[in-house]
């Protein structure tokens, strides 16, 4: 009869360490999703978790990692985490606002450095100005994986790249031009590729095979895709207008033809702010010498009464024979209409669009470039399931009875008006 209640204990003490027991990649995936600082605590449930926490490959720290605002308690339980460290860290990340963490971020790196480290972001403010990556960063020759904020990039001479990295993600760094274009042209199996606001950049030369992904944000008066057959996705947006400083010595020279010549396997393009004033430099044409065959998804920012944005517009439309989605929100910049676009209507001069089903156009007031553009989309779109209008501010029921009277060659097309 005393045997009973041992072995009742023991099949107790069995069901509540029945965690203790899972595979140990099950157990470093758990505790990979807790805050650093809970990971660690688990150390002293029992024996078997003493090491657990040591051993984890992925470390996040942020500011859950104190429970209050003392960057002398943050850096303590990074040192504490990284000296007790028994096993290789693939990713470490970390993302806190106190700069008095910046000056300790250099020997992190260095310990780094030397742990095959594969994923690392760091996001730290310093205070008045942007931290200065150590050297030894550049000796990380495992990384995969990169992202950067509110840093100063400077390689040492002998710097040859990162010869395994595939993704590359730097917001408001500081760099050259020359720089980054030898950071590209050195990172054979760059995939992925964002700038945001990154300064000391206003034109630059994009050499890389294997890149899939392109994402800019920031101030640019030029850019060169060289050896680009894989881009696949782009996402730009100028913060500045340049365009207009340009065109007076563009002369004949085409930003638009310069721009697609690399972009054989484009599928989708956004084009946002300014970019599209840019694309417009110089002599436009009917449509591109060669057709973007693949791209299906087209966004853009468009001044309805810029008309030669409107014919940059009509020609890249040309040129896109598989467009499924056009997205469209307007500018409202009044600076005067310069004539008004011819699109053929009446002709049969005008493209049409086979494949294109879905349109969204957003911040309109109804004007006459603005409902042309509408009217030209609706008679050359045969297979047109949905148009989305959504104006810039409420109005009344003209704008719907107008865009109701439209021709649309799809039978199947509907309109929808949504209020601001």
């Amino acid at each position: 009869m005393e045997r009973e209640p041992s072995k009742s204990r023991s099949k107790v003490s069995m069901e509540l360490d029945r965690i203790s027991n899972l595979p140990s990649d099950v157990i470093n995936r758990i505790l990979s999703h807790l805050p650093i600082r809970e990971a660690v605590r688990t150390s002293v449930l029992s024996s078997k978790w003493r090491n657990k926490s040591a051993m984890l490959s992925h470390l996040l720290f942020d500011d859950r990692c104190t429970s209050d605002q003392n960057p002398t308690t943050f850096t303590g339980i990074v040192d504490h985490v990284l000296l007790g460290h028994i096993s290789p860290i693939y990713r470490f990340r970390i993302i806190h606002s106190r700069p008095q963490v910046c000056r300790d971020i250099d020997r992190w790196i260095l310990h780094l450095s030397r742990n095959s480290i594969k994923e690392l972001l760091l996001n730290i403010k310093c205070s008045g100005h942007r931290h200065k990556m150590p050297s030894c960063l550049f000796s990380c020759q495992d990384l995969i994986y990169l992202v950067l904020y509110d840093c100063l990039l400077q390689p040492p001479s002998k710097f040859q790249g990162f010869r395994s990295l595939k993704t590359c993600r730097l917001f408001n760094v500081t760099l050259d031009q020359d720089v980054l274009e030898h950071l590209i042209v050195c990172c054979p199996l760059l995939e992925r590729l964002t700038l945001w606001h990154c300064d000391a950049l206003t034109r630059f030369k994009i050499d890389a095979p294997n890149l899939k992904f392109l994402h800019f944000k920031g101030v640019l008066e030029d850019v060169s895709l060289v050896n680009t057959l894989k881009l696949a996705e782009i996402h730009i947006s100028l913060t500045a207008d340049v365009a207009n400083d340009q065109r007076r010595t563009a002369g004949s020279c085409s930003n638009l033809l310069n721009f697609f010549v690399h972009l054989p396997h484009i599928r989708c393009l956004r084009v946002k702010s300014n970019f599209l004033k840019y694309l417009a430099v110089g002599v436009l044409p009917g449509k591109l010498p060669q057709p973007c065959l693949y791209l299906n998804f087209f966004s853009i920012h468009l001044s309805f009464h810029d008309p030669k944005e409107i014919l940059t517009v009509l020609c890249l439309l040309r040129s896109f024979p598989a467009l499924q989605e056009l997205e469209i929100s307007a500018l409202n910049e009044y600076e005067g209409a310069e004539g008004e676009v011819n699109y053929g209507l009446d002709n049969n001069q005008n493209c049409q669009l086979t494949k294109l089903r879905i349109v969204k156009i957003t911040g309109i007031y109804g004007d006459k470039a603005e409902l042309d553009f509408i009217r030209f989309l609706l008679s050359s779109s045969p297979v047109l399931e949905k148009m989305t209008v959504k104006p810039a501010t409420a109005r009344d029921f003209q704008l719907v009875k107008m865009l109701l009277q439209f021709k649309r060659v799809s039978e199947n097309a509907e309109i929808f008006y949504l209020d601001p």
